[in-house]
């Protein structure tokens, strides 16, 4: 091997180059390792806004773990609030009035009744890529998963064969008076109900059903679906198809069924117009949205708004084809007059 000062600086550069090659090999390495969501600016300035504050009502157990990647690939610690929808629409008015700026994102199903000027106007780069209709016009909300509405059943109280082909069938079936249940807020179910049947008709369906078969109004969806689950009640009116999911998934013996209308909404992150750590908010309403954060709420039965995530069951998107899918987006007033209106066919003083 030929030897001296000249192949021995040509050695040295041989080795500056493997160097580099190798330095940017591992530089490629890790930006591929890098989440799909990350966007190096906001994180270095949520870096340095230190924490980040999420408002949502989705219980702890997927809320929770849902947030430890955000800290572990940002390195901001995050501060979940979960309450229930009026607990936090009641708060944030209140926080405002009074001049309180502590949330920086909210997660819930109803961000659309927040008033407009408490929401930023946003579109994170991840909106792109979710179903359409998943997001509100003026950027100030994204669909973070889908609430298709349908009945539910204990599948060791009723065999698949007995269900009901239609909601007027209910009303055929006195003997099951007391062993039905529905959340006691139901009234977006209502109102697709009312829309599809029409006012008139539709009322008088639901006053047949509720006279023969006494419905129980139950405070939260997840709680009516652990009470189908558990055998408390045989039937659900209505629940979110997620939560029944998120029971079977838990091994309780439940499933749901679709009838027509099946109404649809969806759960929604929002960004505070007044975030006081603004780079966080708007880098976790990406995260919210994002394939890997969807992916990790398929494992709770959670229904993806983007279609590049695999639903859990795999399936579950066939289940709708074909079906009247109605959706729906109340505002606050109507929302109002709905509950009181809900309140009085299911709830009579």
């Amino acid at each position: 091997m030929p030897s001296g000062p000249k192949s021995a600086a040509a050695r040295g550069a041989i080795a500056a180059s493997l160097m580099l090659v190798a330095l940017g090999a591992s530089a490629i390495g890790a930006r591929a390792a890098e989440p799909s969501w990350l966007d190096r600016d906001l994180a270095d300035a949520a870096r340095k806004e230190g924490s980040l504050t999420v408002y949502s009502t989705t219980n702890e157990e997927e809320g929770l773990p849902l947030w430890k990647p955000f800290e572990d690939a940002v390195g901001v610690k995050v501060n979940y609030v979960r309450a229930s929808d009026s607990q936090l629409l009641a708060r944030v008015i209140i926080e405002n009035r009074a001049g309180q700026h502590s949330w920086d994102i909210m997660q819930t199903a109803n961000v659309n009744k927040i008033p407009t000027e408490f929401l930023l106007r946003y579109a994170p780069p991840e909106a792109g890529k979710l179903d359409a209709g998943a997001a509100d016009k003026e950027q100030r909300w994204h669909g973070v998963y889908a609430n298709y509405n349908s009945p539910a059943y204990n599948t060791k109280f009723v065999r698949r064969e007995e269900l009901p082909t239609t909601y007027a069938d209910f009303a055929r079936h006195k003997e099951w008076a007391g062993k039905v249940a529905i959340d006691a807020t139901d009234d977006a179910f209502m109102t697709a109900f009312l829309a599809f049947h029409g006012e008139e008709k539709g009322l008088q369906i639901l006053k047949d059903i509720i006279a023969a078969v006494q419905p129980v109004t139950i405070n939260g969806h997840l709680a009516v679906a652990r009470a189908v689950g558990s055998g408390e009640y045989w039937f659900a009116l209505n629940n979110y198809v997620n939560l029944t999911l998120n029971a079977k998934l838990g091994g309780a013996p439940t499933d749901f069924w679709l009838m027509d209308p099946v109404p649809l909404f969806y759960g929604q992150v929002g960004v505070a117009a007044l975030a006081p750590h603004p780079a966080a908010a708007k880098l976790a309403a990406n995260y919210s949205i994002s394939r890997e954060a969807q992916s990790f709420l398929t494992k709770f039965g959670r229904i993806p708004t983007r279609r590049d995530v695999t639903p859990n069951p795999q399936d579950i998107f066939d289940a709708f084809k074909g079906r009247a899918v109605q959706p729906i987006l109340l505002t606050t007033e109507e929302d109002r007059r709905r509950i009181k209106q809900f309140n009085d066919l299911f709830r009579p003083r």
